[in-house]
């Protein structure tokens, strides 16, 4: 009787055992995704301890032996560029197949609600520039995008965790990042390969979620932080666990950033550098990928100090933080950042809905610096150095060649100071790659600021239309919490209105 009992028991735990056994993927894993072209491509998994498995791709056929736990992994030969749709079978109790499979590059897209904005409306946001448009004319077979849903958690019947096609459809549907879409747009008409973009922010985070706790551990200057509560979206590590370790070590080409805001509004100034070298080492070491790039954004203006809070934030606050961001892109190996001070067309708006230009300046850094298609420029002028002459300063910059006003009108957003360091607003005119900048009020300048407020939007470009980063000469004391004035929080000019522009040839973007 006892025996009769047991059988149903005993062939129950004889199909959950069979089950566990089948070789399984991880969700990245799925068809129409892209594999990174001239790497090893790793591919892993789980099956039953011991058990064989093997991997075919193309000509290539890799066997590995599932260790005590059922983890197994194998690399594949370094793979050329194919748009031809291939098959992925991985085999051992049981058969796995992908279909459709492309091999191009691959990036991982993070960040907070800028990255995370799609194009089309979202919840409390703008739509993005020509949405309807935009979303239209997204039929791009070779980008495939790879939606991660909030903290890993799909909801019923969504179109997350599985490789999409581009289309119409699929943009809108899975909600994509407009940033991350706009540079894989560019990439792949400019490559001419498949692109794959894997895209997982969330919105209102800091970046010490998207660090695992262990890398500040190791910092001596951030040790004391990796043990901090909060939640979701603050908590050490909360996000990097749930969002970014389940696509480790999905091979890849490199990273792109869209983060800064919430550690901003905490005046997480002096910090924040090194918080972006320990998260990118972190990552890089995940990946075991010491090279690979990673490319960021610099903030756009926004009137932060208008904001009600706790510690209020002056106008000065938002430069402070370019500032953390600059010195990243210099201190980061292979790492670089665009300046997008030109995008906001309402400063009172931290969604700011041209997202186009954004991917699409992030495209240049990897075409330039990545992909070594050296026509391609960077950056706008960049502030070398300011020297006095009489009541003038001589503002030399790098990337100078063709310094221009944007919209023809005389320079703006340029200050000037004496001995006495308080600033007033200056007069600039252009001399060929120099700008000479005074004031009528400074008889004797010895420091110049340009673009170094909240609203900072310089009309000072190079030859290839890129905006002027805000700087200063001056390393003196910034008071980043300065109660905000009228001037701070006058409602900006209306922005006249125009038709669309056509857009220029791509590699002159």
């Amino acid at each position: 009787m006892k025996l009769r009992q047991l059988a149903p028991a005993l062939l129950l735990a004889a199909v959950a055992t069979f089950a566990r056994a089948e070789v399984t993927l991880p969700r990245v894993f799925t068809d129409h995704m892209v594999l990174q072209r001239d790497q090893p491509v790793t591919i892993w998994g789980t099956a039953a301890p011991g058990e064989s498995v093997t991997v075919r791709f193309a000509a290539d056929t890799r066997s590995a032996v599932a260790d005590s736990s059922g983890a197994w992994s194998v690399r594949l030969r370094p793979l050329a560029a194919s748009a031809e749709g291939r098959e992925v079978v991985v085999t051992a109790s049981n058969t796995i197949t992908l279909s459709d499979v492309l091999v191009g590059e691959v990036w991982l897209c993070s960040g907070q609600s800028n990255m995370e904005k799609q194009i089309g409306a979202r919840s409390g946001q703008k739509p993005c520039d020509n949405h309807e448009s935009e979303i239209a004319a997204a039929d791009h077979p070779l980008l495939r995008l790879y939606q991660f849903p909030r903290n890993g958690k799909p909801a019923e019947g969504d179109a997350t965790l599985r490789w999409l096609p581009c289309s119409p459809d699929t943009v809108a549907r899975t909600n994509f990042s407009a940033a991350a879409y706009y540079f894989g747009r560019e990439l792949q008409r400019e490559l001419k390969v498949p692109v794959g973009l894997i895209h997982s922010s969330v919105g209102g985070t800091r970046i010490e979620a998207w660090t695992p706790p262990e890398a500040y551990a190791a910092t001596p200057s951030l040790a004391d932080i990796a043990s901090h509560p909060g939640n979701a979206k603050t908590r050490i590590g909360g996000l990097y666990a749930s969002m970014v370790q389940p696509l480790v070590p999905y091979t890849l080409r490199g990273w792109l950033w869209y983060q800064g805001e919430s550690n901003l509004m905490t005046r997480d100034f002096a910090s924040y550098t090194e918080k972006m070298e320990v998260m990118v080492g972190a990552w890089r070491g995940a990946w075991a990928q010491p090279d690979a790039p990673f490319y960021f954004v610099q903030l756009a203006p926004y009137t932060y100090s208008a904001r009600k809070q706790a510690e209020p934030l002056s106008a000065e606050a938002l430069p402070l933080f370019w500032e953390a961001q600059t010195a990243a892109a210099t201190r980061i190996r292979n790492a670089g950042s665009v300046v997008i001070t030109d995008t906001a067309s309402d400063v009172r708006d931290i969604h700011p809905t041209n997202k186009r230009d954004v991917g699409e300046r992030l495209a240049r850094l990897a075409l330039a610096n990545t992909y070594r298609l050296t026509q391609i420029a960077t950056s706008g002028p960049i502030l070398r150095s300011a020297t006095p002459r009489g009541d003038e300063l001589v503002l030399s910059f790098d990337h100078a060649t063709g310094l221009a006003s944007r919209d023809g009108k005389p320079l703006n957003s340029f200050a000037v100071a004496g001995e006495d360091r308080v600033f007033v607003p200056a007069t600039a005119r252009i001399e060929g790659e120099v700008v000479i900048v005074s004031s009528s009020s400074v008889p004797a300048p010895v420091a110049v600021r340009l673009a170094f407020h909240e609203r900072g939007n310089s009309n000072l470009v190079n030859a290839a239309g890129l905006p002027a980063s805000p700087a200063r000469s001056d390393t003196w004391p910034v008071d980043p919490t300065r109660p905000a004035t009228p001037a701070d929080l006058a409602p900006p000019p209306p922005k006249p209105a125009t038709s669309p522009a056509p857009a220029p040839p791509a590699a002159a973007r």
